[in-house]
């Protein structure tokens, strides 16, 4: 295994003459081609060993001596490096590899950053280190504008169109994904396997836009090659882009990994050789949802297809599977057209251990499920339900009605700095308690995305929930699509004969257009709230939109004293946004899969709100020294629906006693500490996560003009090596240069999500 390091700092004396060294070994990239590359052509026996007569752009890379500040040099093994804490590291006659030649000795003293030092106590003695290329120089713009390289996908189709047409199989570079999973208790740790294969007859670069849960703390980077491993690290983005294109520039294999949201994900693999193929190894841990008794284990499959409104930053738009446009801002998904499909494919294997007996599973496909030990159970997607077309959802019930608050902790050996997280679990609460008269807002995205099932799905859910209103009830019917409008101009109470009425409008509704949802918002949270009656906003949409940021600071300025609730419908919802929504709402979240009843999610809804919720929440420390705890301001504790508490803390972990009011009384909670774990480290990540996520959603609502969020964040996730907007994850295979010309670079197109149209939502791609 070999690991890639790129050093902030990097003294250099050579032995011999150095700029000969790069001279020598950049002049190969000094002519530039300009125009189009053509499509690929798939390789075959008969041409597997013919040279390709696609044009291709061959981009520069004429840099000198001066500006580069590190150069590639082979691995060395920690019984040469040694595992020492940052500073200075001396390895001498280390020979150059790569495209680099003229210097047969060098010596270089090598500055560790806390990067290099995290990557060095982690090395294994069978693992070599890797210091690769950085120049200090901006790449060329001829490099940012790729030309030659336009998004070409190969498409086959038949020789007569019409629904009778026969679905082609896309030559794509994605094969399979290879999912496994282990939870213990409500801590899952998961790798995911992307396996890219490189079907033409010249070199490619794959780039794969994919989900990862939103709550993902992704920790680990991995390029294997063969028998070779590479371990990526994470870098500032800038610095991580600018080594990926060199090194794609130069022939190296290479992978990079951004996030353009934090549960979107781009994945760009470079240089993958005719015939050949390059897997890419992703771990994270995520803490799982926890609902009336069940635990729920998701992994998204799919990006679904993003609506942005105009003026939006950052979009992730939504085009066909051939459009070859390098132009637009943001990040393009390349969707299937319904004719079409792909050879990817993807298995899933989860291993959970419940801590307590295991009483039910239940899951959104087809499963293979063992249990031997009563709390323990092996699960894998059954062979029928393959298709990675939307979210793999597996929950389990647990035995026992109430779950006891627990925590968990975790000393740094080095800092001494503890972490901990605790699962904190509402008392329970009589059910007989008369609940107060609430006004009940449901707002319904009508938008093209929810067109078919999942809007027919959000409408039985608001015709269900009608049922269980009183006369002392008031409600509000907002739809939203390209514009909003609303079944009353103001609450009007739950009579028989508005309760007629309401459900005749909620059966004229339809689904097409854009998804303005920030107008939705402002119609649910703008009008005055009857301070007689508790206020619960039930948004329905899959939370297909572009500029989340913009909706989370909406409910953020407008919440005042309402709850909301979001409903996410349909099969691979934006659960990130769902989350936030229902974070900054002080409410909770619930998902409607198409297989789900609306009338059982409803039934749920309802007797978690009829129940008094625990309220003005607060956590007595004790002698246990906590900060930066997040969430900072704990939410309303509702039955069934636990809150998870993450921070930091000195000395010795101790039981905390968490106070709240329900129903007018005083409730508390004793917690009892427990001793820290050493394989609890993750425990740390998760932390580290909890607080990038809360310095993100702060900058959709507070001015940063000095950028000190955005420090703070990058700060954080170069500290823990964790995936963030400002940082991503670099793996470079320095060994040897790839054989042949550049090649063209190759989108995956992915699926439309099930149950979600295709001319609705991605079209003509305008």
């Amino acid at each position: 295994m070999r690991i890639v390091i790129s050093t902030t700092k990097l003294r250099v004396f050579l032995l011999s003459a150095l700029g000969a060294l790069f001279v020598a070994g950049c002049a190969q990239y000094a002519e530039m081609e300009s125009g189009k590359a053509s499509a690929p052509q798939p390789r075959t026996t008969q041409d597997s060993e013919m040279a390709s007569n696609v044009p291709v752009a061959r981009e520069g890379a004429a840099s000198s001596a001066d500006e580069l500040e590190e150069v590639i040099v082979t691995g060395a093994r920690p019984s040469d490096v040694g595992r020492m804490p940052a500073g200075a590291i001396e390895m001498q006659n280390a020979p150059v590899t790569g495209g680099f030649a003229g210097a047969a000795s060098m010596r270089l003293m090598v500055d560790l950053d806390a990067n290099a030092d995290f990557a060095l106590r982690s090395l294994s003695s069978d693992e070599e280190l890797w210091v690769i290329a950085k120049p200090t120089a901006s790449a060329s713009s001829k490099d940012d504008a790729h030309p030659g390289t336009g998004a070409m996908v190969a498409r086959f189709t038949d020789d007569h169109d019409g629904p009778t047409a026969t679905a082609k199989e896309l030559p794509l570079p994605l094969k399979h994904t290879d999912v496994n999973a282990v939870i213990n208790g409500y801590i899952s740790s998961v790798n995911v396997t992307q396996q890219f294969e490189n079907p033409f007859d010249e070199k490619i670069e794959a780039v794969y836009l994919f989900p990862l849960p939103e709550k993902a703390a992704v920790t680990g980077f991995l390029m294997v090659i063969g028998e070779r491993k590479i371990r990526g690290i994470v870098r500032e983005k800038e610095e991580a882009e600018q080594i990926y294109r060199e090194a794609r520039s130069q022939g190296y294999a290479a992978s990079l990994l951004v996030q353009h949201r934090p549960n979107v994900f781009e994945q760009k693999v470079a240089n993958i050789e005719p015939g050949k193929s390059i897997d890419v190894d992703i771990r994270y841990f995520h803490t799982l949802a926890y609902n009336d008794g069940w635990y729920s284990f998701v992994f998204p499959t799919v990006v679904g297809p993003r609506y942005n409104p105009p003026g939006s930053e950052d979009p992730v738009r939504a085009v066909p599977s051939d459009d070859i446009s390098e132009t637009g801002s943001g990040t393009a998904v390349r969707y299937l057209r319904p004719e079409e499909r792909s050879a990817h494919d993807i298995s899933i294997n989860v291993e959970i251990n419940a801590g307590v007996e295991i009483e039910e599973l239940r899951s959104s496909h087809w499963i293979d499920a063992q249990q031997g030990a009563p709390e323990r159970a092996s699960v894998a997607l059954a062979r029928q339900a393959t298709m990675p077309n939307k979210d793999f959802v597996l929950d389990f019930q647990v035995a026992g009605r109430t779950i006891k608050s627990n925590m968990l902790t975790y000393v740094d050996p080095q800092t001494q700095q503890g972490y901990f997280t605790l699962m904190l679990y509402p008392p329970a609460l009589t059910g007989s308690l008369a609940r107060q008269p609430m006004e009940l807002v449901f707002v319904l995205d009508c938008s093209g995305s929810m067109r078919g099932r999942p809007l027919m799905q959000a409408k039985n859910a608001v015709l269900a929930a009608l049922t269980h209103l009183n006369e002392d009830d008031t409600f509000q019917i907002i739809r939203f699509s390209d514009n909003t409008s609303q079944f009353g101009n103001a609450p009007v109470p739950a009579t028989p004969e508005n309760l007629r009425l309401a459900r005749r409008y909620i059966e004229s509704l339809g689904g097409s257009g854009g998804t303005q949802m920030i107008e939705g918002i402002r119609a649910a949270l703008d009008f005055p709230h009857d301070p007689k009656r508790f206020r619960f906003v039930s948004f329905m949409t899959d939370g297909y939109i572009g500029n989340e940021v913009d909706i989370i600071g909406a409910v953020h300025d407008r919440i005042g004293e309402s709850r909301i609730f979001s409903f996410g419908v349909g099969s691979s919802v934006n659960r990130y946004l769902m989350e936030r929504m229902a974070k900054e709402g002080r409410g909770a979240v619930a998902y409607l899969s198409p297989q789900d009843s609306a009338t059982d999610i409803m039934n749920r809804f309802f007797d978690r709100i009829s129940h008094p919720a625990m309220t003005d929440v607060e956590i007595d420390w004790g002698s246990m020294a906590a900060t930066d705890v997040y969430p900072a301001k704990l939410p309303d504790l509702f039955v069934g629906r636990p809150v998870v508490v993450t921070g930091k803390f000195l000395g010795q972990p101790s039981g905390v006693t968490v106070r709240g009011r329900s129903a007018g009384e005083t409730q508390r909670v004793r917690i009892g500490g427990s001793d820290s774990d050493a394989g609890n480290e993750y425990v740390a990540k998760i932390w580290a996560r909890l607080r990038i996520a809360d310095l993100s959603d702060r900058q959709a609502w507070q001015s940063d003009p000095y950028h000190e969020l955005a420090a703070d964040i990058k700060t954080t996730a170069l500290e823990h090596q964790l995936m963030s907007d400002y940082t991503s994850f670099i793996a470079v295979d320095t060994s040897r240069v790839t054989e042949g010309s550049r090649g063209t670079t190759i989108h995956q197109a992915v699926p439309v999500p099930d149950g979600v149209s295709y001319e609705t939502t991605v079209g003509d791609g305008q």
